[in-house]
């Protein structure tokens, strides 16, 4: 769990940077009072937090506690304007300018230094528009199904999905399009690694170049039938649609959570998580006050508060209610939420992966194109 425990250091780091910064404008506030509207301090903060699906209950829900938080400690109104989106989407949103959010909340930090690059690349500016950054939740990758399925088939990975196929079964397979959707690249990402006999993190170029690997995949990717534009949508459809739509599909673990019972209702059939056992990745959903110019102190501030917040026990203990592992180790799961009567496991007992390099995850987009079902 080397990636969790690095991410609880970062973690701690601005826990403290937090708890700094309240304390600080707290005693200077406390000395001098406020004067709505003058001496520079303004009456309301509003910024935009462009973050992705999968966490929308949670956020939607602990926001405007927030925001009550919030004006009771300093006497100034916050608004905090919710835009929610898939991770690619959001990413590509920043860089055509079309959004111009004070946070960022992509699904994985992954995507932090290929955020980067494309900001430097694109924009002609030297330098980076995500510096700092700390997880907020955890989610594992997961392979869904329905219970009834998953009784009947031995699938606990993608490369038992090409077996299947091999044996004339016929399933409809899908996850969220990778070129939006966080979820949809690391589903992907864990297919390209099985069917190369690797991990992650030790992938190269040439592996996606490679034609065996380039057919294992675009074989599982022939019984594709939806490409979502969202990890959390696309778990909301499957439940909708039912087991007759849709067998398989790479989806969070929380969003299996969160639609597990709802499923169950509908269709008398509960979905499921399987854990690909050759390892999966880790969404950890970091907070990323960006390095924009059009982001001013007083957002940034209130933005650093609304992260202390979101951190704080109750808050991440809310999360845990939503399907997320908490970020902070000594927040303990809720036994009577994760087990395997709602479709999960409590403990994780499948290797948690490390990324893979920046160039190689440029590489599984321009390979994506050779292997995605085009009859979509």
């Amino acid at each position: 769990m080397l990636f969790v425990r690095r991410g609880y250091l970062i973690l701690l780091a601005g826990i403290l940077i937090g708890f700094l910064a309240f304390s600080v404008v707290s005693i200077l506030y406390s000395r001098v009072g406020f004067r709505y509207g003058e001496d520079g301090v303004p009456t309301e903060i509003t910024f935009d937090f462009l973050y992705t699906s999968e966490k929308q209950g949670w956020i939607e829900e602990v926001t405007p506690k927030f925001t009550e938080w919030f004006e009771r400690r300093f006497g100034i109104a916050v608004d905090v304007r919710l835009i929610v989106t898939g991770t690619h989407d959001s990413l590509n949103r920043i860089l055509d300018g079309s959004e111009r959010p004070t946070v960022w909340s992509p699904a994985s930090s992954i995507w932090i230094p290929y955020m980067n690059t494309k900001w430097r690349n694109i924009t002609g500016n030297d330098y980076d528009i995500a510096l700092d950054w700390v997880p907020l939740a955890l989610s594992p990758v997961v392979l869904a199904s329905w219970g009834s399925i998953s009784e009947q088939y031995n699938v606990s990975g993608f490369m038992d999905l090409y077996q299947l196929i091999n044996d004339g079964v016929d399933f409809r397979f899908g996850h969220p399009d990778p070129l939006l959707s966080n979820g949809g690249t690391m589903t992907v990402v864990l297919e390209f690694a099985e069917a190369a006999g690797k991990r992650p993190e030790d992938l190269v170029v040439e592996d996606l170049k490679n034609e065996t690997v380039i057919e294992i995949v675009k074989t599982i990717e022939s019984k594709s039938i939806y490409y979502g534009k969202s990890t959390g949508f696309f778990g909301a459809w499957a439940a909708d649609n039912g087991p007759s739509a849709i067998q398989f599909f790479g989806i969070y673990e929380n969003v299996v959570l969160d639609n597990s019972f709802r499923a169950l209702q509908i269709w008398d059939d509960p979905l499921v998580a399987l854990y690909p056992e050759k390892g999966t990745l880790m969404a950890d959903h970091p907070f990323v006050i960006l390095n924009g110019t059009w982001v001013n102190s007083w957002q940034k501030f209130a933005a650093g508060q609304y992260q202390f917040f979101l951190l704080q026990l109750e808050n991440q203990e809310l999360a845990g209610e939503h399907g997320f592992r908490p970020a902070i180790s000594s927040v303990p799961l809720n036994e009577e939420l994760f087990n395997p009567i709602n479709g999960v496991q409590y403990e994780i007992d499948v290797p948690i992966l490390k990324p893979l390099e920046g160039e190689v995850m440029e590489a599984i987009f321009t390979a994506w194109v050779k292997v995605r079902n085009t009859g979509l």
